[in-house]
């Protein structure tokens, strides 16, 4: 005999509506099916539904669909019973995409930098944005409102007045790990302050070991202020800075060595900076060799007034022969280079194509305290080709110039 029968609880109360709006078939499926379709294909599902406004329904999925949870689901499901074979081939609407030059000009800069570099055969590195406080007393050091409430680390305390820090610690763990040739850059922030003035958009390098390996040709050759230098400016070029005009001082910051290190500027813009580390700084990140760095201020680039663009000037070669000579002065021991090489292409900048120095000589014939420099001169005439006599008049203005600018003699 069969016992009695208790029945305690119930079955549980399943309802779960989804609002949906039909129009969106079309917004996201692409085909238009009426209300009273939906209702049909819907109920053979297995769905109830009900009118809550114009244009709105409320769906109820059967408890067996619990992967139905809005209204992109529905629209899903209308369409697989529709058939996507229905589903019309319509072009999608247009996005509202900026064009290249509606990009603003300093990331584009940034990116034209890194390529340069990166062809140069540097390779780009990702450091923190934060950095020790006590490494960052070395570059400038922190301004208030820098110091991190709450570091992830205690030596990452503070944001960077300089990349140049992190950089060289990446170049101390790659020695560390048996590379000793290193050539790292990277673009990104540092910081001066708070706010929007406070950050800085900058490129810096930084390269160690040997520049040129011992080779056939000749024995090798250590990284010196002169790399960073070449680096520097190739990025500074690629960035859209007038490398032809700018000045070459030696007031880099103190971090860098007082003797191997220049600044780069464009009258009282000063758009970048090389040299070796100077040794101080370097024992205070525990490093016992020699680093060459460079630091570029991509802000401080003019825009200019021209519309920037990367299109290529046509190439402009002369119909006519171009004239190279050679000249040679003692100047003084601690005249920079760069004012011979101005005051000889400032004779005639639309004839004078190019002024580079090859030679330096200090000891013996030149006396002390004295140097004596070689440069190549270039002229490229546009409209005929150069008498003798021409030539002649053009060398003796140079030499006139150099005179007076340097207080130089012509080397006999």
């Amino acid at each position: 005999e069969a016992s009695e029968l208790v029945v305690t609880g119930g079955v549980p109360e399943w309802k779960r509506e989804v609002a949906f709006c039909p129009s969106r078939l079309l917004s996201l499926g692409g085909v238009d099916i009426n209300e009273l379709d939906c209702e049909g294909i819907l109920a053979k599902l297995g769905f109830a539904s009900h009118e809550i406004a114009s244009d709105h329904l409320a769906v109820e999925p059967p408890s067996w669909r619990g992967d139905i949870v809005g209204e992109a689901d529905i629209v899903e499901e209308l369409l697989r019973i529709h058939g996507f074979d229905n589903i019309p081939a319509v072009s999608l609407p247009p996005l509202p995409i900026r064009s290249s030059a509606a990009i603003e000009l300093a990331p584009r800069r940034m990116s034209w930098a890194r390529r340069a570099l990166a062809a140069r055969g540097m390779s780009e590195a990702v450091t923190w944005s934060f950095m020790s406080a006590g490494h960052a007393a070395h570059f400038g050091g922190v301004a208030d409102g820098l110091t991190l409430a709450n570091p992830i680390s205690s030596d990452l305390d503070v944001m960077r007045p300089s990349i140049l820090p992190n950089l060289a610690l990446a170049c101390r763990r790659n020695t560390d790990r048996g590379y000793s040739d290193i050539a790292l850059f990277e673009t990104g922030p540092q910081y001066s302050g708070e706010g929007a003035e406070g950050q800085h958009r900058v490129v810096a390098g930084m390269r160690a070991g040997q520049a040129v390996g011992r080779n056939h040709y000749g024995a090798a050759r250590d990284v010196d202020a002169f790399d960073a230098k070449a680096d520097a400016l190739a990025g500074l070029k690629a960035a859209g800075a007038p490398v032809a005009s700018l000045q070459i001082k030696t007031e880099a910051p103190a971090w860098y060595h007082p003797g191997r290190s220049g600044a780069l500027s464009l009258g009282p813009n000063l758009l970048g900076v090389f040299g070796e580390l100077h040794p101080g700084v370097l024992a205070a990140l525990d490093i016992d060799f020699p680093l060459a760095a460079f630091e570029l201020y991509i802000d401080a680039i003019p825009v200019p007034k021209e519309k920037a663009g990367r299109t290529r000037a046509a190439l402009d070669v002369s119909d006519f022969p171009a004239v190279e000579r050679d000249f040679a002065f003692v100047v003084d021991a601690d005249l920079p280079a760069e004012k011979l090489v101005r005051a000889a292409q400032g004779v005639d900048r639309k004839l004078i194509s190019n002024v580079s120095v090859f030679d330096l000589y200090e000891g013996e014939g030149v006396g002390a305290g004295k140097k004596s420099l070689a440069i190549a001169v270039r002229l490229e005439p546009r409209d005929r080709t150069l008498t003798d006599a021409e030539i002649d008049a053009v060398a003796n203005r140079l030499v006139d110039n150099v005179k007076k600018v340097t207080r130089g003699e012509l080397r006999g």
